[in-house]
């Protein structure tokens, strides 16, 4: 709501009206959506110290759940509603509600900050068809194995670094009644999450470059040869991991009943917010021989959009710019252990030093940054297929051709 000066009261003296309370000024309110609600706390204290630079204006921080969130922004938006500023993901769901108009595109002018950015981050929030840039990012982030260095220790191991080290590792856990891995597969998106985290130095990037250019597809042995490395090591993931989602495998590993869990390095803060005793680290996917280059996946999380319909553009384009500074950029990083994109910010925290180091090797997290523009998503394709080749279902062969065949209805290098 956005309000007008406006008279308090008044007494009449001689046909004039005398104040006896003053003049209330205008105050913007603005409405901010996110699916990020474990980082409620965090927003809150963010937007108090915008609203402490910005006085007149007020931000409203609302969140869904992140798997109906998506469906529930578009919804608004589409019947010309939804919030001022919108927590925005990137790549192909960017793309959804960009298409159609929904957001306000910016530029040097309207967003000098967006010179903050790298190309690669700024291009995860760019419409292809424009090649206009709709969000200011917010995090990059990365798939790898975050462990538990007190299990590691007590049990005398060290971070494997190589495959055959890893499943030497995992056989030691499981000796000890030690869960090597907290990881289950019964929530399909953490398939994806588990593949990024142990396979990518396993692919490497000459295996990204190849399926980009179409020398390759999904049904090369390099990558059915690492579905059958996962398909091997998961016999080690969570007991009865099949029928394990995603938030039970959390509280298992945050427990300290696991010693490894693959995913993404923005577990950590949430781990140790459950649990601050927890004393973390991170290692990259585990190379397939000595000498292999470790690398692990990264990607651009999202980023914040102006609603091209909101009647309070330059509010809402004063908090997305305040968004885009170091200084914000610095407080992310450091309270929430993810890493902002933002050029000159302060890397305080000990294991998102280490993630920004291992940062410097990595490959794309390959189906969201290439593959999920088009349906069907390569995601969801992989997803659902290495769900049913850990249950059993399918061989890795048969998994790679189901993957590969989805995506070769619409990627013209698969089609020759």
């Amino acid at each position: 709501m956005k309000l007008t000066r406006r008279i308090l009261a008044g007494v009449a003296i001689g046909g004039y009206v005398a104040l006896t309370a003053g003049a209330a000024w205008a105050k913007t309110e603005l409405t901010f959506w996110s699916w990020r609600q474990e980082d409620k706390a965090f927003y809150q204290d963010i937007i108090k110290k915008f609203e402490a630079k910005e006085p007149e204006i007020l931000v409203k921080f609302e969140t869904y759940a992140p798997e109906n969130y998506q469906t529930i922004l578009s919804t608004a938006l589409a019947a010309g509603r939804g919030p001022d500023v919108i927590q925005v993901r990137a790549y192909g769901n960017l793309e959804t509600i960009a298409t159609p108009g929904y957001l306000l595109a910016l530029d040097q002018q309207n967003a000098p900050e967006l010179a903050n950015f790298p190309a690669p981050a700024l291009a995860a929030e760019t419409l292809r068809a424009d090649g206009k840039v709709y969000a200011v990012p917010f995090a990059m982030q990365a798939q790898l194995v975050v462990y538990n260095k007190k299990i590691f220790k007590d049990a005398g191991l060290n971070p494997p670094k190589t495959w055959d080290e890893l499943v030497t590792v995992a056989q030691a856990l499981k000796a000890k009644n030690i869960a090597p891995f907290a990881n289950g597969t019964a929530t399909a998106w953490q398939n994806e999450t588990i593949i990024g985290g142990l396979l990518s130095s396993m692919l490497g990037k000459q295996f990204e470059e190849d399926i980009v250019s179409g020398k390759a597809n999904f049904t090369d042995p390099r990558f059915v040869n690492a579905l059958a490395k996962l398909k091997d090591i998961s016999q080690y993931f969570s007991p009865n991991f099949t029928g394990v989602d995603y938030p039970s495998s959390q509280q298992f590993f945050v427990a300290g009943r696991a010693a490894m869990f693959a995913g993404g390095s923005y577990e950590v803060a949430n781990f140790k917010s459950q649990n601050p005793a927890l004393d973390l680290g991170v290692f990259p996917a585990p190379v397939l021989k000595a000498g292999d280059q470790a690398l692990i996946a990264t990607y651009y999380d999202g980023g914040y959009a102006v609603n091209a319909k909101s009647d309070k553009k330059d509010a809402a384009l004063k908090f997305v710019r305040f968004l885009a500074t170091p200084e914000y950029g610095t407080a992310f990083t450091n309270t929430l252990k993810n890493l902002s994109p933002i050029k000159g910010i302060k890397v305080e925290d000990a294991i998102t030093q280490d993630v920004a180091k291992l940062a410097d090797n990595s490959m794309s997290y390959l189906m969201l940054v290439r593959f999920r523009y088009q349906e069907p998503s390569g995601s969801v394709l992989l997803q659902a297929n290495v769900q049913k080749m850990l249950a059993g279902q399918q061989t890795p062969e048969q998994a790679a051709a189901e993957i590969n065949k989805g995506i070769a209805t619409y990627y013209k290098p698969f089609q020759k």
